[in-house]
């Protein structure tokens, strides 16, 4: 196979986006200690808020937050086009920086509501990015010329 090795500018932009999901997700935002962020109360108030900019700003914000990490990850590491390999390992992310926010005096809010939005930005972009790489394999493979069919 020819062209050029991605995978060195795919692992720095991986480490580029979990610095930035560090940056925006661990570091302090109050005084210490953590908050806890009650799952019916947040969805209520995401169900009941669409309305509000500060809502879907939040909304949009935890579901892309992972995005690009999944984008990078998923082309740097073929084994994350597996929907379930991918499905495992955004969830683990989005549990481990909940876990983080709890167990360091950050003055975050603890919620595994953010951590399933988080998750489900990533698979939702990781899902797309596999899709669209197995498309462009296909073509790639494909056979063109004389006498070929699409």
């Amino acid at each position: 196979m020819g062209g050029m090795d991605a995978r060195p500018a795919l692992t720095t932009g991986t480490v580029v986006a979990l610095a930035a999901v560090a940056a925006l997700t661990l570091l302090p935002a109050g005084s210490g200690g953590w908050e806890w962020g009650a799952p019916t109360a947040e969805l209520r108030w995401y169900v009941t808020g669409l309305d509000s900019r500060a809502t879907v700003v939040q909304l949009l914000g935890n579901l892309l937050l992972l995005a690009p990490l999944a984008v990078v990850a998923v082309l740097r590491w073929p084994v994350l086009r597996s929907p379930a390999v991918l499905v495992a390992a955004a969830l683990a992310t989005g549990a481990a920086i909940e876990t983080l926010q709890w167990a360091l005096p950050l003055g975050r809010v603890v919620s595994p509501v953010d951590a399933l939005l988080n998750a489900t930005g990533a698979v939702v972009a990781g899902l797309l990015v596999a899709g669209l790489t197995a498309a462009a394999d296909r073509l790639a493979d494909r056979p063109t010329g004389v006498g070929s069919r699409p």
